[in-house]
C-alpha cells in the first residue's frame, strides 16, 4: 500500500522510512501535522500512520483532512497515552485502529495487513455492485409509450409509502425491475433490497429461506442461519411469483406481514423487523381464490396497490428504446451517437409478437451482439425466425387480382408503405390506424404467407 506516517519522533521517522518498505509497503514520511495535510493534498495514499500528538496539527485534525480529501482512506493513530479514552477519541474521528507507543513492528503489520484485506474486499464488493448492475439493471424504466408512462406516474406515487404493492405481468414483462424501481424511489433506497422466486425453492425449505432457522431445528441446520426478513431489514423484500407459495406458508406470511413479527424455525421467541414487501405473480390470483388455491385476506393484504406490467406487444413504440439499451449493456463500447441498428433489423424486431416479452428481446440481443463484430445490427445478425419472408417484402398485390376485403386491406398498407419508401409511422398516419395496429396486420400477413 501507499502509506503516509506522520510523527515528530525523530527515531520512528527513521524508523519507519526503512521498517514500511521491507514490509513491501510505499511510504511518505512526515515530521508533523502540517507537512502530512501538505502531502495529503498532493498525492493519494491507502493509509495513514499518525501520532495523536503533533505540533500545529495534531493527528485527529490530519486524520479529518485525510477523509476530506480521499474518503476510503484508513487510518491507524499513534499515541503514548494508553487510555480508553484517547482511543474511542481516535476511532469516533474515522480511526481504524490504534496503538500505543513503544509499539511493536509484528503488531503494525498485522494491523496493515487488515487494512489491506479491508481494502481488497471494499473492491470486490463495488466490482461485482457493478457487475450486478449490468446483469440487473439499475432500476431505471426504459420506455416513453403512454402504458409506461402510467406504470412510471404510480411508482413515483406508491414509492415513498411503506404499502405493499402487487405487481401483475407475463413472464418475462420485467417486474423485478418494477420492484426494484419502487425500492430505489422509495426513502429505504439505501437499505437492502432482496429478491426471491416463491416458486423456486423446495416447500421443505422456503419456511427457513423466509424466516431463517436455529442450529438443530431440522436435519441439516448445522449453524444459525438468518431469514430473508431478518436480511432485508429496513429496506425491501420482493416476493416474486407469490402465486406458487404453499398455503401452509400462505398463513405464516400472512401473520409476519400484519404483526411485522418473525420466528425462526425452531425457536421459541419472536423479534420485530422493519421491511416493506413487494410481491409479483404473472397468475390469476381471483382465480386461484376462488379455487381455493390462494388466501383471500392474503391476497388483499398484498394487493394493496396493484401495477399492471402491460406486455411487450401492446409497447411496440418502446421496442427500439429497449433494443439499444440492451445493445449498449452487451457492448458498452458503442456511444450515444453510434447507429446501432439498420431500419430493417428495427423493423424486423417490431415485428414480431414477443410472446417472451423484454427477457426474450434480452435474449435476441445477445445474440445479434455476439455475431455483430462492429458497426450496426442487420437483420442477418438476428435469429432466423425474424427473416421476411420473400412474399413480404414489398407490394406484391395486384388491383385486378383483388378477390377479398383482406387482400384490398393488405394491398393498401403496402402501397402506403412503397409511397413513403417504408416509413411506417407516415403510413400508419396516412391509413388512419395507430402504429401498433400496422404492425399487428403486418405480422398477421406474415403468418398467413408462411403457412401459405
Amino acid at each position: 500500500m501507499k502509506l503516509l506516517f506522520a510523527d515528530d519522533e525523530r527515531s520512528l521517522q527513521e524508523l519507519m522510512s526503512i521498517e514500511l518498505p521491507r514490509l513491501g509497503h510505499e511510504v511518505c514520511v512526515c515530521p508533523d501535522g502540517a507537512t502530512a495535510i501538505a502531502a495529503l493534498e498532493k498525492q493519494t495514499f491507502d493509509a495513514l500512520i499518525v501520532d495523536l500528538d503533533m505540533p500545529k496539527f495534531n493527528g485527529i485534525q490530519v486524520i479529518a483532512k485525510a477523509k476530506e480529501l480521499s474518503p476510503d482512506i484508513e487510518a491507524v493513530v499513534l499515541t503514548g497515552k494508553s487510555s480508553l479514552e484517547t482511543a474511542v477519541s481516535a476511532l469516533r474521528h474515522g480511526a481504524f485502529d490504534y496503538l500505543t507507543k513503544p509499539c511493536k513492528l509484528v503488531e503494525l503489520k498485522a494491523l496493515l495487513l487488515r487494512i489491506s484485506d479491508k481494502r481488497e474486499l471494499t473492491k470486490q464488493v463495488r466490482a461485482l455492485s457493478r457487475r450486478l448492475e449490468s446483469v440487473e439493471g439499475t432500476g431505471d424504466l426504459i420506455g416513453q409509450s403512454a402504458r409506461m408512462e402510467q406504470v412510471k406516474t404510480l411508482i413515483r406515487k406508491i414509492a415513498p409509502t411503506d404499502s405493499t404493492v402487487l405487481v401483475l405481468g407475463e413472464t418475462g414483462t420485467g417486474k423485478e425491475l418494477i420492484a426494484r424501481a419502487l425500492h430505489k424511489q422509495s426513502l429505504r433506497a439505501d437499505k437492502p433490497f432482496v429478491a426471491i422466486n416463491c416458486g423456486g425453492l423446495p416447500e421443505s425449505l422456503i419456511e427457513s429461506e423466509l424466516f431463517g432457522h436455529r442450529k438443530g431445528a431440522f436435519t441439516g441446520a448445522d449453524d444459525h442461519r438468518q431469514g430473508l426478513f431478518e436480511v432485508a431489514d429496513g429496506g425491501t423484500l420482493f416476493l416474486d411469483e407469490i402465486g406458487e407459495l404453499p398455503k401452509a406458508m400462505q398463513a405464516k406470511l400472512l401473520r409476519v406481514l400484519e404483526s411485522g413479527e418473525i420466528r425462526k424455525v425452531g425457536d421459541n421467541h419472536s423479534f420485530t423487523v422493519d421491511v416493506r414487501v413487494v410481491c409479483a405473480t404473472h397468475r390469476d390470483l381471483e382465480k386461484m381464490v376462488a379455487d381455493g388455491d390462494f388466501r383471500e385476506d392474503l391476497m388483499f393484504r398484498i394487493n394493496t396497490f396493484e401495477i399492471r406490467l402491460p406486455p411487450l406487444r401492446e409497447r411496440l413504440d418502446d421496442i427500439p428504446e429497449l433494443a439499444k439499451f440492451l445493445l449498449r449493456r452487451n457492448k458498452p463500447q458503442y456511444r450515444s451517437t453510434d447507429e446501432l441498428f439498420t431500419p430493417d433489423a428495427l423493423d424486423a424486431l417490431m415485428r414480431h409478437p414477443w410472446s417472451g416479452n423484454v427477457r426474450e428481446l434480452a435474449n435476441v440481443i445477445e445474440h445479434a451482439a455476439i455475431l455483430c463484430d462492429e458497426g450496426p445490427i442487420t437483420p442477418a445478425h438476428l435469429p432466423a425466425k425474424f427473416a421476411l419472408p420473400s412474399t413480404l417484402r414489398g407490394p406484391h398485390f395486384k388491383v385486378g387480382a383483388v378477390q377479398t376485403l383482406r387482400d384490398m386491406e393488405t394491398a393498401a398498407i403496402y402501397q402506403a408503405l412503397e409511397r413513403h419508401k417504408g416509413n411506417k409511422p407516415k403510413a400508419a398516419d396516412e391509413l388512419g390506424i395507430s402504429l401498433k395496429t400496422l404492425y399487428n396486420k403486418l405480422a398477421a400477413e406474415q403468418e398467413r404467407a408462411e403457412s401459405s
